[in-house]
């Protein structure tokens, strides 16, 4: 006979929901991969103890031994990618051996997923602070290298066969909207390098990046201090010229998509109580978060659902959203999003300080990109109250984090 079931557990043994804080951010330079990049012979995991080192010097206000948790996410997780990176990076960066670790993947939104994941397990009250980050080096680890695609993927027709090349599925989306138009992606492309370059002529770049000692057989000991891929100056002219690799006269080229890149991210976060008590900074507050599905053959359409998932959870409407941090993988996925709802081209409010077509993409690192960004664009807006980052993930996904400004000020104009 079963033993009868158990009394529920009273409060005390269900910890209140608590909030979490984004303390901060950094990031190294982001390279261009290939031979000749400034990343060419640097190793994966090397950049991500550039990143932890980093936040720890930032705060020294932080004892090593109070984080909880590393999680790093890769896309291509072998060689120096892989074994456990959140684990091997936390030891080479000097963590005492109690700091636990581990690796994530979800492609593009990688680090997102570690800052998400990290982020329930601190409001569950299983971590204080963690750190949360990503690393990709596709010099060394091409995307896609070492997998095996099912054939029944394309044998049973589960995923159209475009939906293997990330170019052809943006191309697919241009199929799927036609207002959405290889002019209007190249003139997005432009504004997002000028938005580039002029936040790097103010200085709004440079203090959260890492500088990086770097190695060339060719050139000897270097200093990575900037990033490699933007091209300041770049006219609709230049880009309408292009060839657009995935489709004879196709809408997508190497102008109107991020590049190939070489980075790590990395960002501290904690519980709002334990900030406090340790006397941390508090950069945002996350609201909500959400992932959802679409096809794969037009995986750049995922932030539309992504979003309206996330702002329907947390009780939000766009309308709410003052601040948008959009990872540029192709510009007409991020066309896609601002058309969907409403939003112009050239709204100030997305992307301020440009975006991955300018500064590259390194995959599973720019989720923490993103929100580093967002935290910097808080303090400077304390009339905005709500921002967003958001991004299309590989084989059809979206993923939406909603956050809030803790600098908001009631009395201000959104």
């Amino acid at each position: 006979m079963a033993a009868p079931a158990s009394a529920p557990a009273d409060s005390r043994s269900r910890p209140a929901v608590r909030d979490v804080v984004f303390v901060d951010g950094v990031r190294t330079p982001f390279g261009k991969a290939g031979s000749k990049g400034i990343y060419a012979e640097t190793r994966a995991d090397d950049l991500v103890v550039k990143v932890i080192r980093e936040l720890l010097r930032r705060h020294p206000e932080l004892p090593p031994e109070r984080i909880d948790e590393v999680g790093i996410a890769a896309t291509t997780q072998i060689g120096d990618q892989g074994l456990t990176i959140g684990r091997s990076a936390a030891l080479l960066a000097g963590l005492p051996k109690s700091v636990p670790g581990f690796a994530i993947d979800r492609m593009c939104a990688g680090a997102m997923t570690a800052v998400t994941t990290i982020s329930s397990g601190i409001a569950f009250g299983a971590y204080d602070v963690a750190i949360a980050g990503g690393v990709e080096h596709m010099g060394n680890h091409p995307m896609g290298e070492g997998v095996d695609p099912n054939p029944r993927y394309v044998s049973d027709k589960i995923v159209d066969p475009t939906a293997l090349i990330m170019g052809s599925t943006a191309e697919n989306l241009h199929d799927r909207f036609p207002t959405l138009t290889k002019e209007r992606t190249d003139a997005y492309a432009a504004l997002s390098q000028q938005r580039y370059d002029d936040a790097l002529r103010a200085g709004k770049i440079t203090p959260d990046l890492v500088p990086v000692s770097t190695r060339s057989a060719e050139q000897g000991w270097g200093l990575a201090t900037t990033d490699e891929p933007p091209r300041p100056g770049t006219t609709t002219e230049a880009l309408a010229g292009l060839k657009t690799p995935f489709r004879p006269h196709g809408r997508v080229t190497p102008g109107n998509a991020a590049g190939l890149n070489d980075g790590a991210t990395g960002c501290l976060l904690a519980d709002a109580d334990t900030a406090a008590e340790l006397g941390l900074p508090v950069g945002m507050r996350l609201v909500g978060y959400a992932f959802a599905g679409v096809e794969p053959e037009v995986m750049g359409v995922g932030p539309v659902p992504a979003t309206e998932k996330a702002l329907e959870r947390a009780g939000l409407s766009i309308d709410d959203i003052g601040l948008f941090e959009i990872n540029e993988a192709f510009a007409v996925q991020v066309l896609a999003f601002l058309e969907h709802f409403g939003i112009a081209d050239d709204d100030p409010r997305v992307n301020p300080w440009g975006g991955a077509i300018a500064c590259g993409h390194p995959l599973a690192s720019s989720g923490v990109r993103l929100m580093t960004q967002l935290s910097r664009h808080f303090a400077e807006h304390p009339e905005v109250r709500y921002g967003i980052t958001t991004m299309c993930i590989g084989f059809g996904m979206g993923g939406t984090v909603i956050w809030e400004n803790p600098n908001y000020n009631a009395g201000g104009e959104q």
